[in-house]
């Protein structure tokens, strides 16, 4: 049993990583202004969805209370025994001096699991950003969920009120819309790497998620109807 659980691990990385090296490959061919467009103008609409469903009632009470939101449009799943899933996102914070959130840092979240499972998923994914440190392992540009920072699932249901308690010591909270064959979207083990050539087509420019985020070297108009949806659902109007 352990040399053929050694296997596996050893397939599910494997999977990850070509996975992973994928998207990176087709980052430079996709790279053009309109896919990064795209993904931004995903995102606002996804973050909608969340607040309007009537499942999200705790994240829409809290989402205030983020420092920084991770969104990930189209997170997709697909398995037979051996699976892989993964997303392009974007990474936003507020400033904690003037209460405004940054431009939007490009990532992709990607994770593998082994197993026996089958079916497909699309799912869309928010994460709420609770601590500062997960903020700064997101800013790395290279972080894994559960080992450079904790994850927990977000309360979920018509009836999760306000007042329930999640696992608030944790530095993230997910929070997932989902349907397909899978039960479920575990986010534990999850890879978010920073998509560096995405940022540079968006901005015209290289730049980090730091020089996004925290240092504001960037802007791009595009970005506003995003941030007023961020404003708006964090101001409760």
């Amino acid at each position: 049993m352990m040399p053929d659980a050694r296997i596996q691990r050893r397939s599910c990385r494997l999977i990850l990583a070509l996975f992973l090296l994928l998207l990176a490959w087709m980052g430079p061919a996709l790279a053009d202004d309109r896919e990064q467009r795209d993904l931004v103008d995903q995102s606002r609409m996804t973050l909608s969805n969340f607040l309007a469903d009537s499942n999200m009632t705790w994240f829409r009470d809290h989402i205030q209370e983020a420092k920084g939101l991770f969104i990930v449009p189209q997170y997709m799943k697909g398995a037979m025994i051996y699976g892989a899933a993964g997303g392009s996102g974007v990474f936003v914070a507020k400033d904690e001096k003037t209460g405004e959130w940054s431009e939007p840092a490009f990532f992709t979240m990607g994770a593998a699991s082994f197993g026996f499972q089958f079916g497909a998923q699309m799912s869309e994914v928010v994460l709420l950003v609770l601590t500062q440190r997960g903020v700064d392992s997101l800013l790395l540009g290279n972080f894994k969920l559960g080992a450079d920072g904790s994850v927990a699932v977000g309360p979920v249901g018509a009836g999760v009120s306000g007042a329930t308690t999640p696992n608030l010591s944790a530095d993230l909270l997910s929070f997932v819309r989902a349907k397909g064959l899978f039960a479920g979207v575990s986010l534990e083990g999850a890879a978010l790497i920073s998509r560096d050539e995405w940022s540079r087509a968006y901005y015209g420019k290289p730049v980090t998620p730091t020089d996004i985020v925290i240092r504001h070297e960037v802007k791009n108009p595009h970005s506003a109807t995003l941030r007023q949806e961020i404003v708006r659902a964090t101001h409760g109007n």
